[in-house]
């Protein structure tokens, strides 16, 4: 018993640790960062992901009132112009608004601050790709999380009974082909659509990875569950099934995710104006 509440404790530690990893090196979390002007410090923290309706709000903390900001932005993966947008001083911060975008839409961004002469871009490298999209219930959200991590938790604690002499094979196994199941395939494709419109846009339809990630977790988990019952040595595969979980789990969140063709898009529009009967 006391060895069995260890390795619960291990595979929960080892859970929470990649679910940081994932959220830390994913391409939604934040660009921080620090800059300098005019010997003054200026600290921002620049949005990567816009979820539900409206404008996303971009805002800088200036106290030196003699500093001014601009937005500069286009759509990602376009030949559109830059656009640049006059950030307004509210109190002590600078604002200025991205314009919103259909499900998947993806802009491109940085901002100039400038105080007499010097001028510094923000970030100081490169530039700040956001993705937009749509309002996803609370009342999926959490149970999807809640089963996608579970599952996680399962995998990494089948596999650790293996140090167990293998006592709960069986209904770890079961447990976390469930979890799998029902945090992927039912409850993710809904989180996906609410998000971008779509169900599924992993293979064979797309190149979604966390759509990807999970397809391939699940395949480890029925050979798992296949070994259970038709193999005389089911572990090596049931490990296997577990290890291959934690490896495709420690892949970025949101890596290759959804994304709108815009050029597709202005096609589909400009075919649609042009085919409209003249009045």
């Amino acid at each position: 018993m006391k060895k069995s509440i260890w390795l619960w404790v291990i595979a929960f530690v080892l859970t929470a640790l990649t679910a940081v990893y994932q959220r830390l090196t994913g391409p939604t979390y934040p660009i921080i960062g620090e800059a300098v002007i005019n010997n003054g410090v200026i600290n921002y923290k620049l949005d990567r992901t816009h979820g539900g309706v409206g404008d996303h709000l971009i805002e800088i903390k200036v106290d030196d009132e003699t500093i001014y900001g601009e937005l500069v932005w286009k759509r990602y993966k376009t030949n559109d112009e830059w656009t640049a947008i006059e950030m307004i001083r509210e109190n002590e911060k600078l604002v200025a608004f991205l314009p919103h975008q259909p499900p998947a839409g993806k802009l491109v961004y940085h901002i100039i601050i400038q105080k007499d002469d010097e001028a510094v871009t923000l970030p100081l490298s490169g530039e700040v790709i956001i993705r937009f999209k749509g309002d996803v219930p609370v009342a999926f959200l959490i149970p999807h999380i809640i089963f996608i991590f579970g599952a996680m938790l399962l995998s990494t604690r089948t596999g650790l009974e293996y140090f167990n002499e293998g006592k709960k094979f069986k209904p770890l196994t079961i447990l976390t082909f469930i979890f799998v199941i029902i945090g992927g395939f039912i409850l993710g494709p809904i989180i996906q659509y609410y998000a971008f419109g779509e169900f599924w846009t992993g293979f064979p339809f797309g190149h979604d990875l966390t759509d990807n990630k999970i397809l391939i977790g699940f395949i480890g988990w029925l050979i798992a569950l296949i070994a259970l019952y038709k193999f005389k040595n089911p572990k090596p595969w049931i490990v296997f099934a577990s290890i291959l979980m934690f490896i495709i789990f420690l892949i970025p969140h949101s890596v290759l995710g959804s994304e709108l063709d815009y050029n597709e898009l202005d096609n589909k529009t400009n075919s649609e104006i042009q085919s409209k009967p003249l009045k």
